[in-house]
């Protein structure tokens, strides 16, 4: 597919003014302006409104697998802080069966996550003091399979686009990461139980092969809004930097490689510097771009 001209193309590899902030894991911030909604389905959501005299914009967070709406090492409490002092509103929600929300975890599928994803851009389109023409949205890793896949289908929802630590074809990442024969085993039981070293999930059939339910590729170009990319250079997913950054359609893009961070941005360590110059970074992007 032929990419459309643009007038500006953003690099940033190794954002060195982001670099020299750090956080005490125990110096998490209590968000202010904060309310737990939940939408018509079941699914919990953290609406963060910041304190305005005029309609603001706002991002939709969604978070990765076997994750929740905070985000590992509260990242997406941490981010909705930063975007707040920015004076950007924010929704982050827990997947069905995920986290706080109702539902089966072993009924959820990719073509689900997307209807959360929906459920959740319609709500947020819709509450007072939000400016619906000033969305963004920023997915983490299966996470943000879904942000590309909401956003293709919805094209003209969003503004502003953020990945982290965004893999390509899902089928061929679960494959690797949970192997083939957590597949057949859910192929032959109905569900599989998997124990990823930090907890127990049970999944369904339907999760494994509803992962080529959408494809990455046919659904990115439908998106032409401003778009960022992030990952660390430790991860799997630096490999889709250059690919993600190629193919965006808009006018304004960007690739923001992490050195030395892994998949999480080290935020399970002592050093948050890696996770916080990712959160403000982002932060940054979206003031910047809504």
């Amino acid at each position: 597919m032929k990419l459309r001209l643009f007038a500006f193309a953003l690099t940033l590899v190794c954002l060195l003014s982001f670099a020299g902030v750090a956080l005490a894991q125990d110096a998490v911030p209590v968000n202010e302006g904060e309310t737990v909604i939940t939408l018509e389905n079941g699914v919990v959501g953290t609406l963060n409104m910041p304190e305005s005299d005029s309609p603001v914009p706002a991002v939709l967070m969604l978070h990765g697998f076997a994750s929740s709406r905070n985000e590992v090492g509260d990242m997406y409490l941490r981010l909705a802080a930063a975007l707040a002092e920015r004076g950007i509103g924010s929704l982050r929600i827990d997947f069905a069966g995920w986290g706080d929300s109702a539902g089966d975890m072993a009924a959820s599928t990719v073509s689900g996550m997307v209807a959360d994803a929906e459920l959740a851009l319609a709500y947020l389109q819709g509450v007072e003091g939000v400016d619906a023409s000033r969305l963004g949205i920023l997915g983490f890793s299966l996470g943000g399979g879904i942000t590309v896949f909401t956003a293709g289908e919805n094209p003209d929802a969003f503004k502003s686009m953020a990945l982290w630590s965004t893999f390509g074809n899902l089928r061929d990442i679960f494959i690797e990461e949970l192997t083939q024969e957590n597949f057949d085993a859910a192929a032959a039981n109905g569900t599989v139980e998997i124990d990823l070293g930090w907890r127990m999930v049970t999944l369904g059939n339907g999760f494994f092969t509803g992962l080529e339910d959408f494809d990455y590729q046919t659904e990115f170009p439908n998106y032409t809004g401003s778009f960022m990319v992030v990952a660390g250079s430790e991860d799997g997913s630096a490999d889709f930097l250059d690919w993600y950054r190629e193919h965006a359609q808009g006018a304004l893009r960007a690739s923001y490689l992490v050195p030395g961070a892994d998949h999480i941005y080290n935020v399970l360590t002592e050093d948050q510097t890696l996770a916080e110059a990712t959160i403000k970074a982002t932060a940054n992007w979206f003031a910047m771009t809504l």
